[in-house]
């Protein structure tokens, strides 16, 4: 019985992170009336499956046993009885959250979960620091570098815009708007599926391979049913925007994104999405400085409401 549960929390983890994060990445296709709403989740779907389907071929040999992070020893990361509460929690946390129109960090709800199941098994012996670089890094650094970013980009765009023909290059940047929300959306999937599917890594039942194909249909189906309320949060009620400031926004999600996984940036792509919609309003005085704040408390928010419910799951599994 804690196997199955752990398969099916495992694959309601992946569904609220598809229902969370699927959009996020061609958000401002909708936001920029670039498309409509069921063409930007049907790209940002195709494209998140397409890059989760790639991480079944070119990213099954790098699954590792689902890591603690450093919180504690790994060998307690891999009692049956954390990756369930672990599960359970993030796939609550998330799924809330997008059903409510919050665009949080998948991470950063493990991370919390970790320390939530890590307080009730080993109590204050947890490495608190780490949070430091798991957390407060991440949600400090993130917002003001993609802000920053995607102001820069815009400007520099609106210089080369100017200096082409408009109808010729409106064309060209659709394209490469459409371009860039996909490989934002492929490289997302891409990443989310072997990390999600470390948690049943010990179970061995199936194959890396199908375990990895499941969770990834899991995130599609997600992200296709209940997107609408996070859609409506970036792409409505953040600011407005037309094409280039979407296509500027992308690239500032692009580069950070890119960045992060070169160099080991502690940055949150969910954060960074974000913060470059906010950004490219900003700079035109368009964005809605209110609804960002909420935004961002819901994101403080997501480690202690983590850490409450994983150490109470926990605790009951125990």
């Amino acid at each position: 019985m804690l196997i199955i549960s752990l398969f099916l929390a495992t694959l309601f983890l992946a569904y609220s992170n598809g229902a969370n994060d699927n959009f996020k990445g061609v958000a401002t296709l909708f936001c920029s009336r670039t498309t409509s709403y069921q063409t930007a989740i049907l790209w940002g779907s195709f494209t998140t499956f397409a890059g989760a389907v790639a991480s079944v071929f070119w990213a099954g040999n790098l699954v590792k046993s689902f890591p603690s992070q450093g919180i504690f020893d790994n060998a307690i990361a891999n009692v049956p009885e954390i990756h369930l509460a672990v599960a359970i929690t993030t796939g609550l946390t998330v799924l809330v959250a997008a059903l409510t129109g919050f665009p949080i960090s998948t991470t950063h709800s493990i991370t919390g979960a970790l320390l939530g199941a890590g307080l009730v098994s080993i109590g204050l012996k947890v490495n608190f620091a780490v949070l430091g670089r798991l957390f407060i890094l991440p949600l400090f650094l993130s917002p003001i570098i993609a802000i920053s970013l995607a102001a820069i980009t815009h400007r520099l765009l609106q210089t080369i815009n100017f200096k082409l023909h408009l109808q010729a290059n409106q064309r060209v940047v659709h394209t490469c708007h459409l371009i860039s929300a996909g490989l934002i959306s492929f490289s997302r999937g891409f990443n989310d599926t072997p990390k999600i599917f470390s948690l049943i890594l010990i179970i061995d039942y199936f194959s890396v391979q199908g375990g990895m194909l499941t969770i990834a249909m899991a995130m599609g189906l997600g992200g296709l049913l209940n997107s609408q309320k996070i859609a409506e949060t970036m792409s409505q009620k953040i600011t407005v925007m037309n094409y280039k400031q979407g296509l500027s926004a992308n690239m500032a999600t692009g580069i950070l994104v890119i960045a992060s996984s070169y160099f080991g940036l502690p940055v949150s792509m969910t954060q960074v999405s974000v913060s470059s919609i906010f950004g490219v309003g900003l700079i035109e005085n368009q964005s809605k400085v209110r609804v960002f704040y909420q935004i961002l408390f819901s994101w403080i928010l997501t480690l202690p409401i983590a850490t409450i419910i994983s150490g109470i799951i926990y605790r009951l599994l125990q």
